[in-house]
């Protein structure tokens, strides 16, 4: 009897000990938060540790969607809070969420390039709030402490990577073809942009910030520092002044996500080069793009934010000026994507923001250090599961 119940409480405590280890492993999760042409996005190590990437723009519509995603996540304090520049649909939020969440180290490029700060006080608040932390200006080649995942800072300051990261260092034969823009009307905090890699085992993936077109020459060519990536952040939010072949097809990224409003991003270019990209199986966006029309939006199934029905056909049929496409304006009043009476028309330097009031669904990615990662859209809760590449 003893015997049979010695055997009968082994086999229990092994089948225990089995299940556990055979059970999904702690992820790195990944929110990527609705601003509507602005930026934030949320990482959450497997530990629980966080770093947050931009407050979108102020006013307290993004800093309501940003604690809702914080909520959501389960988490408690900011860690590491990394502004990638002074831009206010970048910024505009900090001083509001920084009074409703901890923050334990603010992390920046250094000085502001603009001569004209385009949130008012900024400067003087931001001072103010890091001298009560910890407050950290990165260069490229820093590494972030954060637990389980290495963070290496791609680009800051204008300055970029020299020392290829493992899987790195190869010629990027995009740079070819590259063809340099007029960057004379770019605002100058863009190519400052903090710019940061992250890697969870064998799953990377980068946020470049608002880093522009000549600059991504400079950090990817002749040779590619960074190497492949699984999941790609639009640079820019989708708009054509970033995003060049010579980034988006040596990074070869599986998936890509555009932070983008439905004026703001989504620009033809952009999406051509996604489409072409080696190896790209999806794109997910934050929003339908209006610049995008029928030809380039991904399905709606993969969008996490949609227009209804009659408003996308108006658009169809009377195209508004988007930002970041030629020839973009303010449209008159009463045109089609002409903002309200009194309201804000989209777009303008570090604008962007549009006129969605309802709800603003986020898109999650949760990845294994085995390189497996899941997208889902919460409009729909559609997910998508991407094996580790062989």
């Amino acid at each position: 009897m003893r015997t049979t119940f010695a055997f009968l409480l082994t086999l229990a405590l092994t089948t225990a000990v089995g299940g556990a280890q055979s059970g999904p492993s702690k992820t790195l999760d990944i929110y990527f938060i609705d601003t509507e042409g602005g930026h934030s996005t949320l990482y959450v190590a497997p530990t629980g540790e966080s770093l947050l990437m931009d407050t979108g723009s102020p006013g307290g519509r993004d800093v309501a969607r940003i604690m809702a995603v914080i909520q959501a996540a389960g988490v408690k304090q900011i860690d590491h809070m990394v502004s990638t520049h002074y831009h206010g649909d970048h910024v505009g939020g900090l001083e509001e969420l920084a009074s409703k969440v901890p923050m334990a180290q603010f992390i920046d490029h250094g000085a502001t390039s603009e001569p004209k700060e385009m949130v008012p006080g900024f400067q003087k608040m931001y001072a103010e709030l890091y001298a009560k932390a910890k407050h950290t200006v990165v260069k490229p080649g820093d590494t972030i402490p954060f637990d389980g995942v290495t963070v290496v800072v791609a680009t800051s300051h204008g300055q970029v990577l020299k020392t290829p990261l493992p899987g790195g260092g190869k010629p990027n034969p995009a740079c070819a073809g590259f063809v340099p823009r007029d960057e004379s009307r770019v605002d100058p905090d863009n190519p400052m942009s903090v710019g940061l890699v992250f890697t969870y085992g064998k799953f990377r993936t980068v946020n470049l910030g608002d880093f522009t077109w000549n600059k991504e020459q400079e950090l990817m060519c002749p040779n590619n520092p960074i190497g492949q990536v699984d999941l790609y952040l639009t640079s820019h939010h989708g708009i054509d002044q970033s995003g060049s072949p010579a980034l988006v097809h040596a990074l070869q990224p599986r998936v890509a996500i555009m932070h983008n409003s439905t004026r703001k991003g989504g620009a033809i270019q952009t999406m051509q080069t996604l489409h072409t990209s080696p190896g790209l199986e999806d794109i997910w966006q934050l929003h339908w793009a209006y610049a995008a029309g029928l030809e380039h939006n991904t399905p709606s199934l993969f969008i996490a934010n949609t227009e209804d029905n009659a408003a996308v056909a108006n658009v169809l049929l009377n195209p508004p000026p988007t930002f970041g496409q030629p020839g973009a304006g303010r449209p008159g009043p009463g045109a089609p994507g002409a903002p309200p009476p009194g309201g804000r028309a989209a777009g303008g330097p570090g604008g962007g923001r549009g006129e969605h009031t309802g709800p603003a669904f986020w898109i999650k990615v949760s990845a294994q250090s085995d390189g497996t990662f899941s997208v889902t859209n919460t409009r729909n809760n559609f997910t998508k599961t991407y094996a580790a590449r062989k």
